[in-house]
């Protein structure tokens, strides 16, 4: 099975002390670090892009788990992997040929991932979509903004994704925090991002160490 990756998310942190934060984490436990791009258009918010990576890149080793929540996300995967990205996540909805992008991301270096808001059937994320996909992100809440509320009716996606693909890495995205985990992890999500419960706990590290024994644990449902 997967195994349970913690990946706090940026977005919550203070950016005046970015690389300082970001050590933060990882000294804490956490796997990776899950960067929010955001261009304005795709989402109504802009937050950082590839030459913020590139800074931040030689500041730690951690896999930089980059959410692209672009309007064209075909044409910012070079920059990423320039830039230091590991993971590419796009969102199906910004894109009428998904595959083709993840052929791109793949050429490029980087490791691919399919997102999906709220509102959007995991259907569209089935059969060639998650094969060929290094991981496919549920967004729990409306992507753009952090702070929003989880919804748990969304967790469904990951239940039908671990399902039908045992071995691919799901991650869950938006209102995590050790009042929601549990349905997220009970549902087969693997990837935990989190972002304020992470940035503004007084021990992260407790936080982040709870998060991966819930996922440690509800792994073993799935392992026949």
């Amino acid at each position: 099975m997967p195994k349970a990756i913690i990946a706090p998310s940026v977005l919550a942190c203070d950016f005046a002390n970015l690389q300082a934060e970001a050590t933060r984490m990882v000294k804490n436990g956490a796997d990776w670090l899950h960067l929010d791009v955001m261009d304005g258009h795709f989402v109504p918010n802009i937050t950082m892009g590839a030459p913020i990576i590139k800074c931040l890149r030689p500041c730690t080793d951690a896999f930089f788990d980059c959410h692209m929540m672009v309007s064209d996300p075909a044409k910012w995967v070079d920059d990423i992997a320039k830039a230091g990205g590991n993971m590419y996540t796009f969102h199906i909805e910004a894109t009428n040929d998904p595959i083709s992008v993840i052929h791109q991301i793949h050429k490029a270096g980087m490791k691919a991932g399919v997102a999906l808001k709220p509102g959007t059937p995991v259907d569209v994320a089935l059969g060639d979509v998650a094969e060929l996909a290094d991981m496919i992100l549920i967004m729990t809440v409306e992507p753009g903004f952090g702070g929003q509320k989880y919804k748990e009716e969304c967790v469904a996606k990951a239940l039908t994704l671990r399902q039908r693909y045992p071995h691919l890495d799901i991650e869950v995205d938006g209102g995590l925090a050790l009042d929601t985990i549990d349905s997220s992890a009970q549902a087969g999500a693997n990837v935990i991002v989190a972002g304020s419960s992470l940035y503004g706990a007084p021990n992260p590290h407790e936080v982040i160490a709870t998060f991966r024994s819930k996922v440690d644990e509800a792994q073993k449902q799935w392992i026949q």
